[in-house]
This record gives C-alpha cells, sequence and structure tokens, in this order.
C-alpha cells in the first residue's frame, strides 16, 4: 500500500508522498515575499488560495431557521437538501421535504432576512401538477446565455425545468431528462446534480454514494443538450466522499472549489473540500477528512451555546450571484446546510428529522 504523509498545514493526507512533497505542498500556502520563491513543483491549484479558504477552518452557526411545517395533504417531517439565490431583495430557497410515509418532495419558500426565514410560508411544488411524484435535492440558477431560471433536480435521473422568474413555483415547466438512459459509466447510484459553467461550457457534477464524484459537460449554445459520457472526477474511499457535491467559481480567481458530503465517526456526516484550477482539471485536497474537515462539528461553534445538530450536512455555500456561474466571495463564507436533534431516534433514513441552519465562517479576530 502507498505511504501516506499528513501534510500538518494543509491538514490532508497524500497518498504516497514523500516528505520533500509534502513539504513543497505546505510551502505552497506558506506567506512569501514574492511569487518567485514559490515552489514550482507544487500544485497549482494549492498555489495562491485565498487567506480565507486555507485550512484550518472555524464555523459559528446559527439555530435552526427552516423547519418542517406539516398541513393536512403534507405531513412533512424534514426539510432538506436547500438551495438559495439572492434575487431583487428576496432570498429564494428551494428544498427537499420528507413526509411520514417516506415520501419526497420539494418545497419553495422566500424572505427578505434569514430572521424571518422561520415565519416564511411553505410552497409545496406538488400543486404544480408538472412536478407531482419523487423529485428532490434541487439546485436553482439563472442561465443568462437564454435568459431562463433553471431548477435542477433528482429523479432518479437528472431531470430540470425552467421558469422566467425563481419566486413563481406553479410556472416551472414539464421536467426534462438531460440523458436518454443512466450512462455506461456510471456505476451504482447517481444523486445529487450539479451545474455549473464557464465561458465555454456546462459542466453536470454528481455522486454515487460509493467515493465518486463524476463530471460530464456539453457546449454553453447546445445546453441543456448534449452532455457527454460521465467521467471520474474526484475518486475517494466511500464515506471519504459520499454525496451532495457542489461546485464554485471563487470570485477573483481563475480556481475552483468542490465541496463534497463524508461520513465520519459515529456517522456523523461533514462536508470535505478541494480545488483546482479549471473545471476539466484535476482536483487537490484543502480538507479531505476527519481530522481536517471543511464544516463538522468539530469544527463549529453555535451561537446559542449549544449544539442542535451533529450533523454539517446537504448544503450550499451563499452565492455571489445567481447566474450558471455559481461564484462564491472567499471573504463572506457562509453555509446554508442540513441540521438534526441527534437525541431523537427514528427508523431509518427518510424519517430523520433535517432542518435548516447557516453557518459563517469566522474571521481570525473573531477566534481570539
Amino acid at each position: 500500500m502507498p505511504q501516506s504523509i499528513r501534510c500538518s498545514l494543509v491538514g490532508t493526507f497524500i497518498v504516497g508522498a514523500s516528505l520533500a512533497t509534502c513539504l513543497r505542498v505546505e510551502e505552497a500556502f506558506a506567506d512569501t515575499a514574492t511569487a518567485a520563491t514559490q515552489p514550482a513543483t507544487a500544485p497549482s491549484a494549492l498555489l495562491d488560495v485565498p487567506e480565507s479558504l486555507r485550512p484550518p477552518y472555524s464555523w459559528v452557526s446559527t439555530g435552526s431557521l427552516i423547519r418542517p411545517i406539516a398541513d393536512e395533504a403534507h405531513q412533512i417531517i424534514s426539510v432538506k437538501d436547500p438551495t438559495v439565490v439572492f434575487f431583487e431583495g428576496k432570498w429564494h430557497v428551494y428544498a427537499t421535504t420528507a413526509d411520514t410515509r417516506n415520501r419526497w418532495h420539494m418545497v419553495y419558500l422566500s424572505f427578505d432576512d434569514w430572521s424571518k426565514a422561520g415565519e416564511a410560508k411553505l410552497h409545496y411544488l406538488d400543486a404544480n401538477p408538472n412536478l407531482r411524484g419523487y423529485r428532490c435535492a434541487p439546485q436553482l440558477f439563472y442561465f443568462a446565455p437564454q435568459k431562463k431560471w433553471y431548477l435542477i433536480f433528482q429523479a432518479q435521473q437528472p431531470q430540470f425545468s425552467t421558469a422566467d422568474r425563481p419566486d413563481q413555483p406553479e410556472a416551472w415547466t414539464k421536467p426534462q431528462d438531460f440523458f436518454k438512459s443512466k450512462p455506461a459509466s456510471v456505476r451504482g447510484l447517481w444523486i445529487d446534480y450539479w451545474i455549473i459553467c464557464d465561458d465555454a461550457h456546462a459542466y453536470l457534477f454528481f455522486t454515487n454514494d460509493d467515493g465518486v464524484l463524476y463530471r460530464s459537460r456539453t457546449t454553453l449554445d447546445r445546453f441543456p443538450e448534449g452532455f457527454d459520457e460521465p467521467v471520474v472526477a474526484i475518486e475517494r474511499k466511500k464515506f471519504d466522499l459520499f454525496e451532495a457535491g457542489c461546485t464554485y467559481k471563487i470570485k477573483g480567481t481563475g480556481k475552483y472549489l468542490t465541496l463534497v458530503e463524508a461520513i465520519g465517526r459515529g456517522g456523523v456526516r461533514y462536508y470535505t473540500a478541494y480545488i483546482a484550477d479549471s473545471l476539466d482539471g484535476e482536483w487537490h485536497p484543502l480538507a479531505d477528512n476527519w481530522d481536517s474537515p471543511f464544516a463538522s462539528m468539530t469544527n463549529v461553534r453555535f451561537e446559542a451555546g449549544t449544539a442542535w445538530t451533529h450533523d454539517i450536512s446537504h448544503g450550499e455555500l451563499i452565492r455571489d450571484g445567481y447566474d450558471q456561474t455559481p461564484t462564491i466571495d472567499p471573504e463572506n463564507l457562509q453555509l446554508l446546510y442540513q441540521g438534526r436533534d441527534p437525541t431523537k431516534k427514528v427508523n431509518g433514513y427518510p424519517q430523520l428529522p433535517y432542518e435548516l441552519g447557516l453557518l459563517r465562517l469566522e474571521r481570525d479576530q473573531e477566534r481570539k
């Protein structure tokens, strides 16, 4: 088996690395007087990483902001898998719901301030005849080339609907498939779909609950058609790279960040992070294990003082914009995520009582 060495500053293990290689990677994160002093042999993706994106990370969490509110037709016990954009003065959230009969649907809500999120009315998407039945894990964005809003979701295969605005859940069109059938290259499940575009292509990323993040792409002028055979973008052990992947352009840089949910000690969910120079390039770990997480119960403190969840699970970073190039501001990192009361005992995964909270990355001065 290849030797694994832990790079203390980067906080990750590099399989098959020599001590010299590990030192070169650490040097890539160290402060240097000039760019010329940075080691040319370190992966380029790890060079010039914004200070705020360098591990270790420290977060502060709100309490539960968005909770499942049942009605006569929707006996939901969970709100999870959120997607969120800020548009025309309001936050627009789409999410998955799970009910007492283990059925998955989607819901929409909006509000102008996070303090009002718990009061927002839930609009169930099955009120739209086009969106009845099993659909979950949405992603919302505006595709500027077509001047259309897209809602991506899992059905089990990836599907999409379009609309003129994000705040009219009744207007989403009849879902369409991205692929005619499951691609031969994809093993096991394919779940949790995510679209991101660069100047030439639209990329579809997804996971398989078995350690693989896949990537497929098409040209911008062909989107949403023409996606090619998916290829492996990242591969790890099953629980080190599990599901709920999301990929972002990092504002002010030429780099991209991918988050993927993992399963840690005691079955606790947490987030890992990878960085790359391009969407079809090689992904390098920033924080890819339980001892060096992107966001987990080990590096999150709670505003109320008491942790309302152990899981930091399926969510989205707050974007700097809402178009097809989901972009994050590294100086203002926030993560809308799902968590749950760990003391509640349930019968099976669909019954886990997920609610939504918001993380904010703390600055160095706040940690003191």
